[in-house]
């Protein structure tokens, strides 16, 4: 072998080394928070798997490739607050919010962690975000019951049931009859 052609092979191989060293390294561990509202019930674990199941579905599994870090809480704002505060001090890659209470918690303790919500009433009206198509901050998400939807939800009721005359609806917190 020629010196020419040993010093192309070298550097060739001095070139494509640190590319190949890349390709071989692991990805890197997500860690994702999960804040939740109904402490363990039967409803807040059938989210939590059907959580996970979707991560599943995306290449994403506990322990493997995202770690996943759940806290629970009751309806105790004092655990609430502590769970939220434990969450951000451990610097999450992104917290899951579920339920109003676990949000509002959430902003006031953090604008730098990425936070997703699910399970959110209203979350322009109680002002979490600006608007559901720009969310703005750090803060996004999708809530089954946004108010301005309301519209949508008669053009669907139409479109299955052309021949529907009347509907009816009832404000949050008012009972039938009020």
């Amino acid at each position: 072998m020629r010196r020419r052609e040993f010093i192309a092979l070298v550097g060739g191989a001095t070139a494509v080394w640190p590319f190949a060293v890349r390709a071989q390294q692991a990805e890197k561990m997500r860690r994702v928070w999960v804040l939740m509202s109904t402490a363990g019930t039967g409803v807040g674990q059938s989210r939590v798997a059907a959580f996970l199941d979707g991560l599943k579905q995306l290449g994403r599994s506990d322990g493997h490739n995202v770690r996943i870090d759940i806290r629970w809480h009751a309806s105790d704002a004092d655990r609430d607050r502590r769970s939220a505060e434990e969450l951000v001090a451990l610097a999450p890659d992104v917290i899951l919010a579920s339920a109003s209470v676990s949000l509002a918690t959430l902003q006031k303790i953090t604008r730098s962690v990425p936070i997703v919500f699910a399970n959110v009433i209203d979350p322009v009206g109680a002002g979490f975000v600006a608007s559901l198509a720009r969310p703005g901050g750090n803060t996004t998400g999708f809530s089954a019951f946004e108010y301005s939807l309301s519209g949508k939800w008669l053009e669907l009721l139409r479109e299955i049931s052309p021949t529907l005359k009347r509907t009816a609806a009832r404000q949050p917190g008012q009972g039938i009859g009020h």
